[in-house]
């Protein structure tokens, strides 16, 4: 890959195999090169005001210019003009042919060229929805795949969805990406990179985001996360594993109610009992330990302190040795109003979380995140991927502890996060993948966003499937800054927009607060007909006025 980097003052034009520039005096060019050695074009240097020069008969340009008087456009939000350059190259030097680059130009500010990548996103939930949104507004991104992706992805334009490819089958989804020169694959659920897609992937020499299997052991094996956390004194709540029930019993009855009882496994989001009592929890041990609800899952339990306080979740970018953080978020997992019923996958979120003060973050960032990063690295596997940490800010101490780790963008959070995001995802991502993240910062747009989660009249336990959803794109224009990600839907045999999960949309909305972001969330579900469906009416009020829930 070959990227330009420069700081200018005037404007650049490039024709045939040459390039001009006309500029006021201290503008500086670079070109550099990757993996093309040796480059004679290796170099820095200062420019006078006016210079032609030749870049001989190994590359040539052709090139078509747009200027942008400040927009939120294709190149992001901007206050001055937008140069914008589509590049075609030929290089001899890499086979191949014409490779396709978009530079970004800011008036007196940076520019800078990357090469565009086709991108595969592996999944077809919410979640996935969100990312493939955000990855199709990325300036580098050529192309987005999604598989297998939904409906709501398709027809809204932010992927092309492939039914006919595997993504449970690594051979098959390393022959797509071969065949659709695919220079970067986003691996969304956390089942594929458990039983190791990400190795995989990685093996062949295709880019990926996501985590090998031995690094997903974080949220694989809860019993592996706690061991680390304890090794290299991460703040977490005391624990016991167990495989005895009887075992398990008596440390309850030691410890008394409440106390929180987890599967080690996966257990699709569902494998958490918080016990209120004696009784209850010794009945969530044999749930999983004696009838085997969650299989495999559950052949081992965490017994686990009950920590009071308020819960958050803190996503980071990883490339191994370095990370970033992303903005906050707070999940509603709870079924009912004022956090009543059984555990879901989460029923809504807002961002950023005002009890993530930029305080807590950096002290979240300190002594949870980076010595995780640099425990598994030194364990042996380097972790490479979004780490999610759900914290839990304890009321008697204002300290944050870590309740899990997800390897894998949170849902419904990652909804609210993509909405957000004005940075290039692609290009985050890729750095990522390179081991490259160190100087990476991110762009998010100010104000919060909220998602609220309508699910299946049953949800968390049976629900029906094929019932009839409608006005979708009302609810769209309703309001300003209004999405609708499509987690659980599908077409009937006569067209009509179905539902098949129990989480099935995510209406998400931005706003220049947290109160705006919620009226127009609110006002676009309004106008979805979906009778058997329900919503929390409460999405948000740890951070805003009681009043309005009454």
């Amino acid at each position: 890959m070959v990227s330009w980097a420069s700081q200018i003052y005037g404007i650049a034009t490039y024709s045939g195999s040459s390039y001009s520039w006309n500029q006021i005096s201290g503008s500086k060019i670079m070109l550099f090169s990757e993996k093309m050695k040796p480059n004679p074009f290796k170099a820095t240097f200062g420019l006078p005001n006016s210079s032609v020069s030749s870049m001989g008969k190994k590359f040539s340009f052709n090139s078509n210019m747009i200027i942008d008087n400040g927009r939120n456009g294709h190149f992001g939000l901007v206050d001055d003009k937008v140069y914008g350059f589509d590049f075609s190259m030929m290089g001899s030097k890499k086979a191949g042919g014409l490779h396709p680059f978009v530079v970004t130009c800011l008036a007196n500010g940076e520019m800078s060229a990357e090469e565009k990548v086709n991108v595969l996103v592996i999944g077809g939930g919410g979640r996935e929805h969100a990312l493939c949104h955000a990855l199709q507004r990325s300036p580098s991104c050529s192309a987005v795949f999604c598989t297998p992706g939904n409906i709501g992805i398709s027809k809204s334009g932010d992927a092309i969805c492939l039914s006919d490819v595997d993504s449970s089958n690594s051979s098959a989804v390393i022959s797509f990406c071969q065949k659709q020169a695919i220079g970067l694959v986003v691996v969304g659920p956390e089942a594929p990179l458990v039983s190791g897609l990400a190795n995989d992937l990685v093996k062949a020499g295709i880019p990926t985001f996501g985590p090998s299997s031995e690094a997903a052991a974080l949220e694989g094996s809860k019993d592996f996360m706690k061991s680390l956390c304890y090794k290299y004194n991460i703040p977490t709540a005391k624990y016991q594993t167990f495989a005895d029930p009887t075992a398990a019993k008596q440390y309850i009855k030691e410890q008394g109610a409440p106390i929180v009882i987890k599967a080690d496994g996966l257990a699709a989001g569902k494998g958490v009992i918080v016990a209120m009592s004696l009784d209850e929890a010794y009945e969530a041990v044999d749930s999983m330990l004696v009838n085997g609800i969650f299989g495999s899952a559950g052949n081992r339990v965490i017994v686990e302190e009950f920590l009071e306080g308020e819960e958050a979740s803190f996503f980071a970018v990883v490339d191994g040795e370095n990370a970033i953080p992303l903005e906050s978020a707070q999940d509603h997992k709870r079924v009912g109003n004022g956090d009543t019923g059984p555990n879901t996958g989460g029923m809504g979120a807002y961002s950023p979380a005002p009890v993530l003060t930029k305080e807590l973050q950096a002290l979240v960032m300190d002594s949870i995140v980076l010595p995780t990063v640099k425990g598994m690295a030194a364990e042996g596997c380097k972790f490479v991927g979004v780490l999610y940490a759900g914290l839990m800010i304890e009321k008697k101490s204002g300290l944050p502890k870590l309740i899990e780790y997800n390897v894998r963008f949170g849902d419904p959070e990652c909804q609210v996060l993509m909405m957000r995001l004005e940075s290039d995802l692609a290009q985050v991502l890729l750095a990522a993948c390179r081991g490259k993240l160190t100087g990476v910062s991110l762009k998010w747009s100010p104000g919060s966003a909220m998602v609220v989660v309508m699910a299946s009249n049953g949800y968390p336990g049976s629900y029906k499937k094929g019932t009839v959803i409608s006005n979708i794109e009302e609810a769209e224009k309703a309001a300003p800054s209004v999405k609708v990600f499509h987690a659980g839907t599908a077409l009937d045999s006569e067209g009509n927009l179905v539902a098949v999960g129990g989480r099935v949309l995510g209406i998400t909305a931005k706003g220049d607060d947290l109160q705006e972001a919620r009226d127009r969330a609110y006002q676009a579900i309004e106008k979805i007909n979906w009778p058997e469906g329900f919503y929390r009416q409460d999405i948000g009020w740890r951070a805003l006025p009681q009043k309005q829930f009454s």
